[in-house]
């Protein structure tokens, strides 16, 4: 039962932090030192401490740590304060919440939940089971236990409850009156099931069409006003890179090859096993502990290098070096069954040797203390001539990790949407590839756009669908000779090629036709052997209806109960999302993240 006070914890804290995610905004603090009580936030008038906010995000990194087995990267980081921060606007909202509707929960609600009703993944803990199945017994003797209160897992359990029964009465208070009468029921069957399939001609504007409509400032205005919610943009940045390898030589491959068939001998000639070899050799931070086991397993579980050498092996038997792209392998084959095998290996990754990485490091060194850090823009032009590097430059896109020379490279986007200013360089960053230094050159920050960043955008847009609708009359032309000789005949004498697309339902994604728009839409409104036309924002469509199937009204009722359990379900969670969603659009909302990380530049750069 210890094991479970470690998992209990685990548990807890992944409640505590796994609620809906929300996008962040914008606001603006002093220029003061940052310091534990500085304000990161204030949602309504409540304040967020920077001190909460760092606390709860490094909880989520140690565990995000834990469980993949590696260190993060700057923009894995990033994005983990970005949850931090989302959860605890969350949190502070929720609780306002539960103030203005009187939400309350009382000590003895709390003491029955965690008694008679523990957390989801107790149930399939094996250490309150009975038979297979969840014994309550064991979990209330465990629960009240002398163990349990020395490790405190009571007070956690409180705590859970104390933060999940208010958020589950207001969420039973929103979700209540959720029903989906059996006419909307059997129109969502249909929408799925009901196909079509038509003949058609697309009449699409050319470029320069599109070019030559005209759109006015004010259809862009008005046009940017009607949808608000569409100029959300994830912050954009174009960056400056310079980078020294780290990429190993062919004498260092040999070189990791040669000292696993050393460890292979140590193996074979009875001095270690296999076992305690992997526990001490093995790179695998996860089955390395475990003396390299890899369990049990058909074929389709590895790379096929790796899993060509392990099929290839008796039980007993232990290959020689295989190389895969994570490096040289041993891999022992503990039993075979069949196709099914039990494996075990020891695995060392292809690095410089330590004289290589040694001058690499200097040079890294060297690269840092020109400019490092560095606030004025020529350090890092300075830096590169003298080094003799390449400078690349690259756009990046805030959330997305960047792409350098070919390759993922995490922490290029994390410096430049930190709150660094345009000119500035990064500290050193690295990873099993290189070392690297980043200066921003251009920078735009995401969220909200203001009309001016997005109006090339919509006028763009908007004379697309000008320059489509312009095409009506020579549509309407078509469609009259289709009505009296047939699309072909109608097609052929306009220039055109009739295409077909089906049979398509409402719902997909339709080859020639778009998605969920009028023309597919007509396609199951025209009679079949009809002809019709629509105007899409791309397109003006003339199409005939060669066949259409409707769904079976005996398969809707077969299954209309498990459709209305799992549609109103779905219409609880978005009830509650949309819920959520509003709460934080209608919030006021002062966001100091930026001027808070830009302020703690500031104070590195002067304590160094």
């Amino acid at each position: 039962m210890r094991g479970f006070a470690k998992w209990i914890w685990v548990f807890i804290f992944a409640a505590f932090v796994g609620t809906f995610l929300l996008g962040q905004t914008s606001g603006l603090i002093g220029q003061g030192a940052v310091t534990a009580t500085t304000v990161v936030a204030e949602v309504n008038g409540d304040d967020i401490l920077y001190l909460t906010w760092q606390n709860l995000s490094l909880q989520l990194a140690s565990e995000r740590e834990r469980t993949s087995g590696r260190s993060l990267n700057l923009d894995e980081r990033r994005a983990i304060e970005e949850q931090a921060f989302n959860q605890l606007v969350q949190e502070a909202l929720l609780r306002q919440e539960y103030e203005k509707r009187g939400i309350r929960v009382t000590d003895e609600e709390v003491k029955d939940a965690f008694l008679t009703s523990p957390p989801p993944e107790v149930y399939s803990n094996p250490s309150f089971q009975t038979d297979g199945r969840f014994d309550p017994v064991k979990y209330q003797r465990f629960i009240t236990s002398p163990v349990a209160r020395q490790q405190g897992i009571g007070r956690q359990l409180e705590e859970y409850y104390r933060q999940q029964l208010p958020q589950q009465k207001l969420f039973s208070q929103l979700v209540t009156d959720a029903w989906v009468s059996d006419e909307r029921l059997f129109r969502m069957f249909r929408d799925e099931r009901d196909s079509a399939t038509v003949q058609y001609v697309a009449l699409r504007p050319t470029p320069a069409q599109v070019e030559a409509a005209k759109v006015s400032d004010a259809d862009a205005r008005k046009f940017f006003d009607q949808y608000k919610d569409r100029w959300e943009r994830p912050g954009r940045a174009v960056v400056s890179v310079i980078s020294l390898s780290r990429a190993p030589t062919a004498a260092d491959t040999a070189a990791v090859a040669d000292r696993l068939r050393a460890l292979r001998e140590e193996i074979t000639s009875g001095r270690s096993s296999f076992e305690d070899v992997a526990k001490r050799e093995s790179e695998d931070t996860v089955s390395g502990p475990a003396g390299g086991d890899l369990g049990r397993g058909p074929k389709g579980r590895f790379v096929p290098e790796f899993e060509a050498a392990a099929f290839a092996l008796r039980a007993g038997e232990i290959s020689q070096p295989v190389r895969t792209s994570f490096g040289w392998h041993l891999i022992k084959a503990t039993e075979r069954k069949g196709d099914t095998l039990a494996l075990r290996h020891i695995l060392l990754s292809i690095r410089q040797n330590d004289s290589s990485a040694a001058q690499t490091d200097r040079r890294a060194d060297q690269m840092s203390g020109l400019a490092s850090g560095a606030t004025e823009a020529a350090k890092f032009d300075s830096a590169a001539k003298s080094l003799g590097l390449l400078v690349t430059q690259l756009p990046v896109q805030e959330g997305q990790t960047a792409s350098y020379l070919g390759r993922p490279v995490g922490g290029i986007a994390g410096f430049a949407f930190s709150g660094a200013a345009v000119g500035e360089t990064s500290d050193l960053l690295d990873d099993d590839n290189g070392y690297y230094l980043v200066r921003i050159d251009s920078l735009q920050v995401g969220g909200k756009q203001a009309f001016e960043t997005v109006k090339a955008e919509i006028i763009q847009v908007l004379k697309q669908r000008k320059a489509a609708q312009a095409l009506v009359p020579q549509a309407e032309a078509i469609l009259a000779d289709a009505r009296t000789g047939g699309l072909a005949a109608a097609a052929t004498k306009a220039g055109l090629v009739p295409e077909t697309a089906g049979p398509f339902t409402r719902v997909g994604f339709v080859p020639g036709l778009g998605y969920f728009n009028e023309a597919v839409g007509a396609a199951f409104g025209i009679p079949v052997g009809g002809v019709g036309m629509a105007t899409t924002d791309e397109a003006v469509v003339v199409m005939t209806v060669s066949a259409r199937t409707e769904a079976s009204r005996a398969a809707w009722e077969a299954q209309k109960d498990a459709q209305r359990e799992r549609t109103v379900q779905a219409f609880r969670e978005q009830r509650v999302r949309l819920y959520l969603e509003g709460l934080r659009r209608t919030a006021k909302i002062e966001d100091h993240r930026r001027k808070i990380n830009a302020q703690l530049r500031r104070q590195a750069a002067t304590t160094n």
